[in-house]
């Protein structure tokens, strides 16, 4: 995993706005490497900086993913930006999805799974 990935993932995470959220797989998309959703966890279970919403980062289904081993803080940081819940899953996932600029998160999955 390179450093201009990881920068590239950090950035597409800053732009997550509070309420909305992206999941491993969109965010390596969106850092142009579809399919790269594992390292993506590798970077965030890296990232320290204060800046950086990585709670807005989760499984995909709606799952929260790690954390840390702190679901119970990133649960209660969504729910504090109205994100719902229903136990530890996010209810109604695709509706608090952010698909990026321009839809681009969508179109990188459609082309990945154009590729396969």
């Amino acid at each position: 995993m390179s450093s201009t990935f990881s920068a590239r993932v950090l950035a597409a995470v800053r732009r997550i706005p509070p309420g909305r959220v992206a999941t491993y797989g969109d965010i390596a998309a969106l850092a142009g490497r579809p399919g790269a959703a594992r390292a993506v966890g590798n970077v965030m279970r890296a990232c320290q900086a204060p800046d950086v919403p990585c709670h807005r980062v989760i499984a995909a289904g709606g799952r929260l993913g790690g954390y840390g081993g702190q679901e119970v803080l990133k649960r209660a940081l969504l729910m504090a930006e109205g994100i719902p819940f229903s136990g530890f899953r996010i209810r109604l996932v695709n509706g608090r999805r952010f698909d990026g600029p321009n839809g681009s998160t969508r179109l990188a999955r459609r082309r990945r799974t154009a590729t396969r």
